[in-house]
């Protein structure tokens, strides 16, 4: 694989995500100016890691990537409601989301609330209501549960409760990880889940899969943490020392900025180690995610 064809397996599946997203909230028989707030957020931009990695597990194991495109919709719905409540003046209250207005700077407090409400259980009717021939009622259910996990008091909801309960305090490397694991993590690990599900993965590659994810979702979380520092406002589309700024424990205020990346240049070696045990022929797409998380710079 070269770099030019993982440009365009980028491109192509942002490209079908971006494409399908207003066509879902453009159905809907809502109010317009619900449906106007979560059409804002979801074409706010963004770099679609979570359905690029659902597709590359797709690209893994030799699927058709169209079987995922309504679960990569759904998992987009779910990381923006995230974002869009993450931005209220109750939370992190930031002004700016990827060079933006946030939601309810343009739309108002409450807007901004409800349209989170809307796309967060919007994003289970869309799995919900799945109809492609190869997609099993069993594997909707196993979707479905899976999802409701990761987004949860046991996964990202929780890991955000771990987060604001944190602020000001002197957490430990432990704890830190417990937060983004949670909060980051959970929902990266159910782009890969979802993949192997549509794909009828063994038990054994699921598991591994949800590992490999898990060192990705913490190496997404420090690379976001070195950026916060060594970033730019104009390329990561916020305030640049916002998680300073909020009084957050940080993987570099923790570990030292070296410590930050040397434990980014681990957990992107180890989910490389656990995808050559996959068992697939076919993980470039995969390796090259890794990379990606590793070296981007917004």
């Amino acid at each position: 694989m070269t770099p030019t064809d993982f440009e365009q397996f980028i491109a192509t599946n942002k490209k079908l995500v971006e494409s399908n997203l207003p066509k879902y909230i453009k159905g809907l028989t809502a109010p317009d100016i619900l449906k106007e707030a979560m059409n804002y957020s979801l074409q706010a931009g963004g770099k679609r890691i979570r359905p690029l990695l659902l597709f590359a597990t797709l690209h893994g194991f030799k699927k058709n990537i169209e079987l995922g495109v309504q679960v990569a919709c759904a998992i987009e719905m779910i990381h923006t409601y995230s974002l869009i409540h993450d931005d209220l003046p109750s939370m992190d209250d930031d002004d700016l989301r990827r060079g933006k207005p946030t939601s309810h700077k343009i739309f108002g407090e409450a807007n901004a609330i409800l349209a989170g409400d809307a796309l967060l259980t919007y994003s289970f009717q869309l799995l919900a209501e799945m109809n492609h021939p190869d997609i099993t009622a069993k594997m909707k259910v196993n979707l479905i549960n899976e999802l409701s996990k990761a987004a949860g008091p046991e996964g990202m909801v929780g890991g955000q409760v771990a987060d604001m309960e944190g602020e000001g305090k002197n957490l430990t490397i432990t704890e830190l990880e417990y937060i983004h694991n949670h909060k980051t993590g959970k929902l990266l690990s159910y782009s890969a889940i979802a993949g192997a599900i549509l794909a009828e993965a063994s038990l054994d590659q699921i598991v591994k899969l949800e590992k490999f994810a898990q060192n990705l979702g913490l190496a997404f979380q420090i690379r976001d943490d070195i950026l916060d520092i060594e970033g730019t406002e104009e390329r990561i589309g916020k305030p640049v020392g916002s998680d300073t700024g909020n009084d957050k424990i940080t993987y570099p205020s923790l570990l030292t900025m070296e410590g930050a990346k040397d434990k980014l240049t681990f957990h992107i070696e180890e989910a490389k180690i656990i995808l050559n045990n996959l068992g697939l022929d076919n993980t470039d797409m995969l390796s090259a995610i890794c990379d990606l998380i590793a070296s981007r710079d917004h």
